[in-house]
């Protein structure tokens, strides 16, 4: 397997941006894994304005397939005292494969701290059963550690919603680009409503980002993924990520086609 950090290490620069090539094993079906997309569009934007403020929030529209090698180009959209705005075009050799608007946000002094996001209780992953049997996940799957910690097993019928421990097999991919690959790591949840397996197609992705973890911690991090609807071929996801510690990490929402 090509490891996360050594993937990103080979993002090369070009003189209008970035190119990167992603293996097999980073890829769902015939397009490179949407939560890798969106990681590669946040490290060109941080490797492209190195004193950017922290991230705060990422829209991604994943517009087409990424395939064959790609070119990332990356676009100030505007910089002012505290914040920068930056667009993110991640183009495959079908065209642009991911359109990506970049917030980011230096801290400020606040009288205002409010934080009403708690983790499910839940066992420790190292007490969790698999989430993917007899490896029925897509290739980038095999990048991550996954341990049902709640919520409707992978391949049995129920509500529409997933609790699950995820870590990076690569225990060096511990930057908050590797953590937005991460939060994208779980199928849609819409999926155990379906009565056979059938196509499923990540539309949009929009994400908050709270906090991120410390670099010493175990690495596992909570997901909770649950559809709200499923309508006209469409389902709509609300996401949430912790720490193994308790602490919010990402909030996100979530627009999927379903082809059934």
């Amino acid at each position: 397997m090509t490891a996360y950090t050594e993937l990103m290490t080979a993002l090369a620069p070009t003189d209008s941006g970035f190119t990167a090539h992603v293996t097999p094993d980073w890829q769902q079906g015939r397009t490179t894994y949407g939560g890798l997309s969106a990681a590669l569009c946040l490290e060109a934007a941080t490797r492209a304005v190195p004193d950017a403020p922290p991230l705060r929030s990422g829209q991604f529209a994943f517009v087409g397939p990424a395939a064959g090698e790609l070119a990332i180009q990356t676009t100030v959209l505007r910089r002012g005292k505290s914040t920068l705005f930056m667009g993110v075009d991640l183009v495959g050799e079908q065209g642009l494969a991911t359109r990506a608007v970049l917030t980011f946000g230096a801290a400020r002094q606040s009288r205002l701290s409010h934080v009403d996001l708690a983790m499910p209780a839940v066992p420790p992953a190292a007490d969790c059963l698999d989430f993917f049997r007899n490896g029925a996940g897509p290739n980038f799957t095999q990048q991550f550690d996954f341990k049902v910690a709640g919520g409707t097993p992978i391949g049995t019928p129920g509500s529409p919603d997933f609790l699950v421990w995820i870590r990076h097999k690569d225990p060096a991919a511990r930057s908050l680009a590797a953590l937005i690959a991460l939060a994208d790591a779980l199928p849609p949840p819409a999926v155990t409503l379906f009565p056979e397996r059938a196509p499923i197609s990540t539309m949009t992705w929009s994400l908050d980002v709270l906090a991120q973890p410390p670099l010493e911690d175990d690495g596992w991090r909570l997901m909770k993924s649950r559809a709200d609807t499923v309508l006209e071929g469409y389902s709509a996801q609300d996401m949430a990520v912790w720490d193994s510690a308790g602490t919010p990490l990402i909030v996100a929402r979530q627009n999927v086609a379903v082809f059934i």
